[in-house]
């Protein structure tokens, strides 16, 4: 079987900074991908719509110039969200969008995942003029939706866990709020958060998805602590796992595409324990593919080709890519990628899954 495909964006993905930015650069261009929406958790985090670097913060005007540099000139479409901070101010976010350098904004949980020390809680911005000058501008804010501050069987239980706390007490009130904001759910996990989005305007709302969430479980993660697993949000239980295969396979559907939150990693365990983020450089097409194929599932390509190709260009207001690229189902291995700072291990290798899928 072979699949002809408009070449896709990821929506959602690391390319760090530093000597082997151009080597994850070219992971991405190696498997049909068009374009990129890359995090601004640099260190120093991306908190200025542009100016030079300095010790504190840096510019999406900067940071996008060095990925070019490195390679991401290719792309078709480059977005570097703003990372909201305290520094965040209104009239940043108006000259920003006027200027057409700020696209999007991006919330972190502080302390909630890599880097994200700077973020603001949530509550503090719903209903400020942060936010109401990202909806009267039409900037896009892009959401890691966890909740912050919990410990214990608050943070992951059976039951609950940050995720859907988040969907169930704050993102109503977000909504209520800002009526008009455009609002991107990043790498959701929980059947919570997949009900949300199923249940709010899909003109307004649209979510990510990563192919670690659609493969495995959290059992797969502790099941020999296997720590290329490690990603947060945490991989989740089966029926977590089922409501997002459930979701995306739905002919039709707009709301959900790909953001692979793929992260590299040259030293995966360290000194404080495992960095989180699972990479997906190169082999992303595939595990999605694989995703949508699980539980016996045939393939769906008129549904995969909407996840993977042309909701998130529709979400986001650019064009889908004219260029084409072709997967064939014939069994495959992923390869570590050999970079500037050392090995990365993708995430396939590391769990010791072989791929369904290649690019031709």
């Amino acid at each position: 079987m072979i699949l002809d495909l408009p070449k896709w964006f990821d929506l959602h993905t690391h390319f760090r900074q530093g000597e082997a930015v151009g080597d994850y650069v070219r992971a991405h261009v190696a498997m049909g991908c068009a374009g990129a929406l890359a995090m601004p958790n640099t260190r120093p985090p991306v908190s200025r719509v542009s100016g030079d670097a300095t010790e504190d913060s840096w510019s999406i005007e900067g940071y996008s110039e060095v990925l070019r540099e490195a390679g991401a000139g290719v792309f078709e479409e480059l977005i570097v969200p703003l990372y909201i901070t305290r520094g965040t101010t209104a009239e940043m976010i108006v000259e920003g969008a006027r200027s057409g350098g700020l696209r999007a904004c991006k919330y972190y949980p502080p302390h909630g995942t890599t880097n994200s020390e700077h973020g603001v809680p949530m509550a503090e911005l719903v209903g400020g003029p942060v936010l109401k000058a990202m909806e009267e501008a039409g900037v896009i804010l892009c959401i890691h939706g966890e909740q912050h501050g919990l410990a214990g069987a608050a943070y992951f239980d059976s039951g609950r866990n940050a995720e859907s706390a988040f969907y169930g007490d704050a993102m109503p009130g977000l909504l209520e709020a800002h009526p008009r904001l455009r609002i991107v759910c990043e790498h959701i996990t929980t059947k919570e958060a997949v009900a949300f989005v199923r249940g709010a305007d899909g003109a307004r709302v649209g979510a990510t998805v990563t192919p670690q969430h659609l493969l495995y479980t959290v059992g797969d993660l502790i099941q020999g602590l296997k720590y290329h697993l490690y990603c947060l949000p945490v991989v989740k239980f089966d029926a977590d796992r089922e409501a997002l295969r459930e979701a995306l396979g739905v002919r039709g559907q707009r709301q959900f595409f790909a953001g692979t939150d793929s992260a590299p990693h040259s030293a995966k365990v360290t000194e404080c324990g495992c960095a989180a983020g699972c990479f997906t450089g190169g082999c992303a097409p595939q595990l999605y593919a694989m995703g949508f194929e699980a539980g016996g599932r045939a393939l769906d390509v008129g549904a995969f080709e909407a996840f993977l190709c042309t909701n998130g260009p529709e979400f986001y207001g650019f064009p889908v890519s004219a260029e084409r690229f072709q997967m064939e189902r014939v069994a495959g291995e992923a390869v570590a990628l050999n970079t500037a700072v050392g090995e990365v291990v993708p995430l396939p290798l590391g769990m010791g899954l072989s791929l369904d899928w290649r690019i031709i």
